[in-house]
Order: C-alpha cells, then structure tokens, then sequence
C-alpha cells in the first residue's frame, strides 16, 4: 500500500471493518449561475424543460442522472490526446481503434460502457470472447461477483456508471450492475425569464424559411431560481458487495470522489446558457464525514490505481484493444451512388 497515510484514513471512514458501516455518501453542493442570474435546463423532446410541483413549489430537473454519469465519466478522459488523464493512467478499459490503428471510441466515451455496438458486435470478438469465458456458462443464476471481477479486469468504470450486458450468450442477457455512483441537478423556486431573438437574413429578408432563408423569430425559455443543488449519492453497500477487497473498495471510493471534485471545482459548463459554479458543499451522510480536496484525491489517484494494477487486463496499461470498421449504411452507400 503506497497511500498517503491521510487520504488513506479519509477512505478507511467510508470502509470501516466491522457492523457499523456507513451505506451511502450523500452529498449536496450549491451551485450558482457563473454570470448573472438565468441559466438554460437540460431539455426533452416534447415536454421541454422537466419542470415539477412539489409541495414547496414549482421544482426543475437541470440536469439528469444519465447526462452527469457522462459527465462524471468524462472527468477522467482527455479529449484532445484521446486517452486517459494522467493521474488515471492504468485503469482497466478497452479502446476501440480502426484497421490503421487510429482512435475511434471507447468503453470510457461510449454511452452504454462495455456494451457498446463496436465493442461487442464488431468483427473482432476477442473482448466479447474473453467476457463470456471468464463469466461461465449462461445456465443458472447470474453472478454479480463474477460479473464485477471481470468488469474490474476490463472496465474498472462499470463498477461505478453501471452497465447492462445484453447479449443472450452472456447468462443469458442478465448481467447487469445498477450505477453506484449518481447525481442529478435541480433547481427549486423556479421561474420563468422568458425572452427570444430572431435569425436575421439581411441578404433576403423575405426568403424561403423552409429552406433556411429569410427572417426568424423564435422564442426562448430561461429560468431563475432561489437555490440550485446538485445530489451525489455513492452506494458504499453496493461496492463491498462485490467482494473485490479493501485495495479495490478504496479505489472506487477514491475514484468516485475524484470525478465528484473534479467536477464541482472544475468546469461546470452544461450548455451554452448554463454556465455554473459551486458556492457551497457539504455531505449529508454519514455524519461528521469530511471530503478530501481535489488536490489530494490527484495526488492519490495514482497509487489508488496501481495499488490495484494486478487485477487488471495487463496488454498495454490497462488498456484492452480492439479493432473496428465503420461501415456505410446501406441507405447511405445508395444515395452516395445516385448522387
């Protein structure tokens, strides 16, 4: 174990021996528009912005469960070298590159993790072959614990964002882990700042807006509101249940942690109009819990991660490499030869 002795006691708090242990970490932050006071919601197809009464009040869904996994996964993935963070280097995932070798996507970026389309269903089978060997038969129950050491060997993230394997070879399509880490963002006391603009065309006024000519106007939904709160819920049960050990449990903790921060004292820019910053944060449980800075949770990361770099899929890092074409659609391949 080559933690730093502090960091390693913060994390013990979360994963005591004994009876008397703490279930969840719940954490709440204020957060605050960056520049004034309106800020844009995530929106829906139909129903635009999820807007809910309750009985303080007219409530807002800001931003949902599914969007902050992105974005939590997102905290340790560097968009411009296509790889890993730094201090994340080592973790298990799988990488997805093209014939040449050239990055395509990965079980970090992908949305559904591990069961990604050009994961599992590409023509290189070699990761789907090594999940099915080393989960067993698909008769009988499935096996939570199987199906977290093999995740931990191939996407350490899993373990965290959750993932469903459905794929009928694999016990039979029922291997699924629920999200241990979640977050959502709402808004209370919300109200309407109604505005709108208008897409000018000072060529032709007058011109066919069907076909992207012409003046128009458009309205605009913002919204203020008294407090704006994010919600982090880490399930602590749900990690010690598979029995992975301490030097596992403490890295998922310390990586949870990690993204948490990394977000709330990073960039918390959700749209264009949604610009946010934190102003306050506590934790709610378990009581008296104080969380680590951002600064320390980098500095650890690296020994949390190779604490842990025997249970790994050891073929480059950490790293699983699999190779995948992207094929033209068949209505696509007919309109390119039409044309």
């Amino acid at each position: 174990m080559s933690l730093d002795s502090a960091l390693f006691a913060n994390l013990q708090k979360l994963l005591p021996e004994g009876a008397d242990r703490p279930a969840r970490l719940l954490i709440e932050a204020e957060l605050v528009p960056l520049q004034g006071q309106r800020f844009q919601p995530t929106g829906f197809p139909d129903i635009g912005a999820a807007t809910f009464e309750a009985k303080d009040g007219t409530h807002l869904l800001v931003e949902s469960a599914q969007s902050m996994a992105n974005r939590l996964e997102a905290t340790i993935w560097d968009e411009g070298k296509e790889e890993l963070i730094a201090a994340a280097k080592g973790l298990s995932y799988v990488r997805v590159v093209k014939k040449d070798g050239t990055y395509l996507t990965s079980s970090i970026t992908e949305a559904h993790r591990l069961n990604s389309p050009y994961i599992l269903e590409g023509e290189d089978r070699s990761v789907f072959e090594k999940i099915a060997q080393e989960t067993g038969s698909s008769e009988g129950p499935a096996s939570r614990k199987l199906l977290a050491k093999t995740l931990l060997r191939y996407d350490v993230n899993s373990l965290l964002h959750g993932v469903f394997l459905a794929k009928k070879e694999l016990a039979g399509g029922r291997f699924r882990l629920e999200r241990a880490l979640s977050s959502f963002i709402e808004a209370d006391g919300v109200h309407v700042a109604a505005s709108g603009g208008v897409k000018n065309d000072h060529v032709n006024p007058a011109g066919d807006t069907a076909k992207g000519f012409g003046n128009v106007p458009f309205q605009r939904d913002e919204f203020t509101a008294d407090r704006i709160s994010a919600f982090f819920n880490l399930d602590l049960n749900l990690i010690r249940s598979y029995g992975l050990g301490q030097e596992v449990e403490r890295l998922l903790v310390g990586l949870a942690l990690f993204k948490i921060a990394t977000l709330l004292e990073g960039d918390l820019r959700l749209r264009t109009a949604c610009d946010l910053r934190m102003k306050t944060c506590h934790v709610s449980a378990p009581e008296g819990y104080a969380l680590p800075k951002l600064s320390e949770l980098q500095k650890a990361l690296p020994d949390l991660v190779k604490d842990c770099a025997t249970h790994f899929a050891v073929q480059d890092g950490g790293v699983t490499q699999v190779t995948c074409e992207v094929k033209a659609s068949t209505k696509a391949s007919k309109k390119n030869n039409e044309s």
